[in-house]
């Protein structure tokens, strides 16, 4: 066995075997990543476009609010519940996609009511038999979205560790 230089003593630490090396590598492979600290960034840069959709919603909101009477004014309070639905829901994609923060449950229900709707306005008017289609739709896709949600987080974010 050869000398080793004093650079490869100080990098392997004081009585460093190959043993606890490789142990140590190999405990550092299976330590789970932690998400990151940061908010992921939007696609369009610096550009406020989340904030701006959510302002405008208010704005829908509260001149729906004020005109609720006439048919306008159901439609803005009708189109600022969709756009600060969308606001919110196009963060909580971001974060959940980046392995920021988990928005599964928000995600999952949010495919169950769009597949409920869907399906509500392909049936039409119907009676409770199409009710019951309809609510057990929601809550099989409920439950697959859940899951796909889950584990998409749990691959991007490391583990599911819990702030």
């Amino acid at each position: 066995m050869g000398r080793r230089s004093r650079k490869q003593r100080s990098d392997a630490g004081p009585a460093s075997t190959r043993a606890e090396r490789d142990a140590r590598r190999l405990q550092a492979a299976h330590t789970p990543r932690r998400a990151t600290r940061e908010a992921p960034p939007a696609p369009w840069g610096s550009f406020p476009l989340t904030e701006l959709v959510v302002l405008l919603a208010l704005v829908f909101g509260v001149i729906g609010f004020i005109r609720f009477d006439t048919h306008s004014g159901k439609v803005m309070v009708v189109a600022a519940m969709c756009l600060g639905s969308l606001g919110g829901l196009e963060v909580s994609i971001r974060e959940h996609f980046a392995g920021y923060r988990s928005h599964t449950t928000l995600l999952a229900a949010s495919a169950a009511v769009a597949s409920m709707i869907l399906i509500s306005v392909i049936a039409g008017k119907a009676g409770i038999a199409t009710l019951a289609v309809v609510v057990g739709v929601g809550v099989i896709v409920f439950v697959l979205a859940f899951w796909g949600f889950r584990q998409s987080f749990v691959r991007r974010s490391g583990g599911l560790g819990f702030r």
